[in-house]
């Protein structure tokens, strides 16, 4: 996280990068149970002998909205929210782009760059930041997305 990022000085990092998450795997296990969750049971997802079959991917690959809702944590655990915040809501995603799959067992980070920072009052901040979900060896990111946060001091 960058020094000196506050509730009163995030308008100072607009432009900046709040930095990178360390890779974290997406398993199997995580995939099944968000296939579970939201219904979604299509083949790719989980039938992992089908897959090596038949798939261009030859293995299982993460449900895009599986590899979005990643973000919110790794967000989070870049520091999005300063310490001396009292909460934040998430206020929207935009300009959401699935580009490449994230294969089950592969590991991803998030990059973010704060790109916009509004005062809302003197209580609250709407930030927007740019998000990469990269996946290690590879070229392409799994997604970039615009994650709108509201902070309240």
């Amino acid at each position: 996280m960058l020094e000196g990022y506050r509730f009163d000085t995030v308008a100072e990092f607009v432009g900046k990068e709040l930095g990178v998450t360390p890779w974290q795997a997406v398993t199997q296990t995580q995939i099944d149970q968000f296939a579970d969750c939201t219904g979604d049971h299509q083949w790719i997802h989980v039938d992992p002998e089908r897959c090596a079959r038949e798939s261009p991917f030859k293995a299982p690959v993460a449900h895009g909205f599986l590899t979005l809702s990643l973000l919110a944590k790794l967000l989070m655990d870049l520091g999005i929210v300063p310490k001396d915040a009292s909460r934040a809501i998430n206020a929207g995603v935009d300009a959401v782009r699935f580009k490449a799959p994230v294969r089950a067992g592969a590991r991803v980070r998030a990059r973010v760059t704060i790109e916009r920072a509004e005062p809302k009052g003197d209580a609250r901040m709407l930030v927007v930041a740019a998000a990469a979900l990269e996946v290690e060896d590879e070229q392409d990111p799994a997604l970039t997305a615009k994650v709108t946060v509201m902070l309240f001091r």
